[in-house]
Formats: C-alpha cells, structure tokens, sequence
C-alpha cells in the first residue's frame, strides 16, 4: 500500500509541469499585454517596454517557463503582477472559502443525490423512481449561473431570507452550495440507482433473502455496501472538480476565494497569478484522488488484499 501510495504521489512532479506549461503557453497566446493592462490604455510604448523588461516578460517563452520551475522548485510561486503580493500568500489567504463551499455542495449532492438513488432502485419504475430520474435530468441540465442567478432573484430580492453575494456571515454560503449541489445530485442519483440495480442482482444478496434476513438489511449490508465503490468515485472526482468548477458560481454570487481570483487574473493576463491558483487546484485535485483510492482499500477488501500481495 506504501509503496502504492509512493508512486501516486511521484506522478504529481509530470503532471504539475505540464500544467505549467499548458498555463503558461495558454497565457502567452491570448491577445493582450500585462504590462499594457497595469500600466493603463494612456500608457507610452517606452514606459510598457520598460514594465515588460522588469517583469522578464521580454524574455523567450521557454526561458520564462524554466525560471518559474526553478523558483517553484524552492518554495517561490512569484508575485502578482497587479498587486505585487506574493501569489502563495494570496492564494491561501482565499483558499479556504473556496473548500468551505466544496465541501458544503459535496455534502448537500451526497445527502440528496444517494438516498433518492437508493429508493429509485428498491422501487425500480414506481412513481418515486420515475419523479428521481426525471428530477436528475433536470438537474443535471440546467446551467448553474442560470440557476444561482434565478435563486438571488428569488431567495434574495423577492424573499429576502438569503444575502445575494459574499459570505460574511454563514447564511451567505447557503445559495452558492445548493447552486453547486445541484448537478453533482443529480450524477449521484444516477450512479446510485445504477449500481444498486446491478448489485441487487448479485448471487449473494438473493442468498441473504433466502436466508430470511430483512429487507433493510440486505440492502444496507449487502447491496449498498458494494455499490458505494462507484459512487465513491463519483463523489470524489465531483468534489475535485468543485474546487476548480466554483470558479463560475463565485464570480455570480461576489465570492472572494480562488475561483474569483482566478478569473480577475485572466483578466489582467497576471500568468503568476494564473498560474499559481491552477497548480493549486490540480495539486488538490489530485490529493483527493489518491485519498479516493486509499478509501476504496478500507470499503473494499479485495482490493485491500491486493494492495498487501503488491
């Protein structure tokens, strides 16, 4: 398992530098200049060149990619062009907002998602299995700026029980996780459902009701047990794309945290700034897909014992 665990961790160094690469080819493609963009629109051409020297920008591209490796490499990600503050202390000042609202919208998907999964299964095409089905394709197609923004208006503006923008007080976090919540239900509830038919089907849970144990628990100790594999999965490639998807639902509800800041970033071309909150992202990505893997060993003992002859 350790050794397991070891080379998870070393497949973070390629996949980290390519997504510098990737970041910093993207933000050299786009069409502006970050000098151009501090400086201002009345800014002379001799005054830009001089900003563009003092931040290496007249450098070759390769060269500038190397540089930021090397000083990652010792604990430097560089500072803001915009801001001159150092990019890591920026970053983890306003990362934790952003995991708050993760983990309440993963937390909100899984209590909403999972058990109305398990009841479209037990009662396979009832009126409770027809209502899920058709409530998760209407979640999961409905756009969630669409939806967060019909919410301000309702909750907001309307009723009035609900701030529309910040999180300053607690109540401030509700709209923007069921926002988020939504379409990751909705993949819940499917997933759910599906695994749960397969596995009602399995030799050993008719065994278990042949034996004349309970209904509740055959589907609880046997059938659900096994069919959270997937949905664990699920749950944790969803809550890794929360991090990084709340980019949009923070920018319509007015939240400070990386998603917001990345997106005021890309539009000052500020490539440290960039760059530095998508390593973040990714690295945690990542973390909470080996944690997902580690968790697949203690629910199931077959890979656990796997993992042991390994």
């Amino acid at each position: 398992m350790g050794k397991y665990i070891l080379k998870r961790i070393m497949i973070l160094v390629p996949t980290l530098l390519a997504i510098i690469f990737i970041v910093f080819g993207t933000m050299n493609l786009t069409p502006g200049n970050p000098a151009q963009v501090i400086l201002g629109q009345q800014a002379t051409p001799a005054a830009i060149a001089k900003l563009n020297h003092e931040l290496g920008l007249d450098r070759p591209f390769l060269i500038r990619y190397g540089d930021y490796v090397v000083k990652l490499v010792q604990g430097d990600m560089g500072k803001s062009y915009t801001t001159n503050r150092s990019v890591f202390e920026t970053i983890v000042s306003r990362f934790p907002t952003t995991v708050k609202l993760a983990t309440m919208a993963i937390l909100l998907s899984i209590l909403i998602g999972v058990p109305l999964g398990i009841v479209s299964a037990i009662r396979q095409y009832s009126i409770f299995d027809i209502l899920g089905t058709s409530a998760a394709m209407f979640m999961a197609s409905m756009p969630q700026f669409w939806f967060g923004l019909l919410a301000i208006l309702f909750f907001s503006l309307n009723l009035g029980w609900l701030p529309s923008n910040g999180v300053d007080k607690w109540q401030g976090y509700i709209l923007p996780a069921l926002t988020l919540a939504i379409p990751v239900a909705a993949s819940l509830l499917r997933m759910t459902r599906t695994t749960m038919l397969e596995t009602q089907r399995q030799d050993y849970v008719r065994t278990a009701r042949a034996k004349g144990q309970t209904e509740g628990k055959v589907i609880i100790h046997h059938a659900l047990k096994n069919a959270l594999l997937p949905v664990v999965t699920v749950a944790g490639m969803e809550f890794g794309w929360l991090l990084g998807g709340a980019v949009v639902i923070e920018t319509v509800f007015s939240i400070n945290g990386v998603g917001k800041l990345i997106i005021d970033a890309i539009r000052m071309k500020d490539v440290p700034q960039v760059t530095g909150c998508a390593l973040f992202l990714a690295f945690f990505f990542m973390m909470v897909m080996l944690l997902v893997d580690i968790l697949y060993a203690y629910i199931d003992p077959r890979i656990r014992a796997r993992y042991q002859k390994g």
